[in-house]
């Protein structure tokens, strides 16, 4: 504490220029003329959205880097704060709430075709997390080099789910077959003593699907308040096309778990 670098005596670094903050709050810009009041809310909502998606991509990948290499403790962690954060993407649901379907109206035309769909590191989590869907690829043109780069990586590299198998095949057990994982599953799921690890692991790939699903039905409700039965700004089927994802799961297996035990 005496040490004259520390803190505001030495001036090597601010607050805000450790967090960018000039760069990070110059980048609320609104489209609409005149200036619509709940644009900015808008545009808040979902660059933070957009940064809580960026955190669960480096929590994810490092939780299945961590399985694939046989580690059960340390992934458990990662996925315990993915699903703290994804908590919190359904709660902040309740921020946009506050906008009107007449207060979204006055600038959602300047959406277009922008939208949600076209979120790069949304479809990211959904790949690394086994939800893979290469069509997406080809649905969406509007994707920078970049992006595309980065999701035809996620296709092609192991998902979370494979990462849940090494560690499975690591503690010796044979997964090559679905007959071979249940009988697993089930013998990990009647002796939690022995396999407690084991378990607790499967319960938090089943936590960070299950908060995904409850963001997504939270969206569904939120995106028919604003646009009811309309189509989205991105060309999409709006609530209708969210509405048909509510259902998807990225670990079957493991819901299916359920009814055999």
């Amino acid at each position: 504490m005496t040490d004259p670098r520390f803190g505001e005596q030495g001036g090597l670094l601010t607050y805000g220029a450790y967090l960018r903050l000039p760069d990070l709050l110059d980048q609320q810009v609104a489209e609409s003329v005149p200036p619509a009041h709940d644009e900015l809310l808008f545009i808040t909502i979902h660059q933070v959205y957009e940064l809580w998606f960026k955190l669960l991509l480096a929590e994810l990948t490092d939780a299945r880097d961590r399985m694939l290499a046989g580690e059960s403790y340390l992934p458990r962690v990662r996925l315990a704060r993915a699903r703290s954060v994804e908590d919190l993407l359904i709660k902040q649901v309740d921020v946009i709430d506050t906008m009107t379907p007449q207060d979204f109206l006055a600038f959602r035309n300047k959406l277009a075709p922008a939208s949600g769909f076209q979120s790069a590191q949304f479809r990211e989590i959904e790949f690394l997390s086994g939800l893979r869907d290469p069509g997406y690829l080809n649905r969406f043109r509007g994707l920078t080099d970049t992006e595309r780069e980065r999701l035809q990586r996620r296709l092609a590299e192991p998902s979370l789910w494979d990462g849940y198998l090494a560690v499975l095949r690591h503690a010796g057990f044979a997964v090559d077959t679905e007959e071979q994982r249940f009988a697993a599953y089930v013998e990990i799921a009647r002796d939690r003593t022995r396999f407690g690890p084991l378990w607790d692991l499967a319960e938090a790939l089943v936590d960070h699907d299950q908060a995904w699903s409850l963001w997504r039905a939270r969206h569904v409700l939120m995106a028919e308040r604003q646009i009811g039965t309309k189509a989205g700004t991105g060309g999409s089927a709006g609530g209708a096309y969210l509405r048909s994802r509510i259902e998807l799961r990225f670990y079957p297996e493991l819901w299916e778990l359920r009814s055999r035990l």
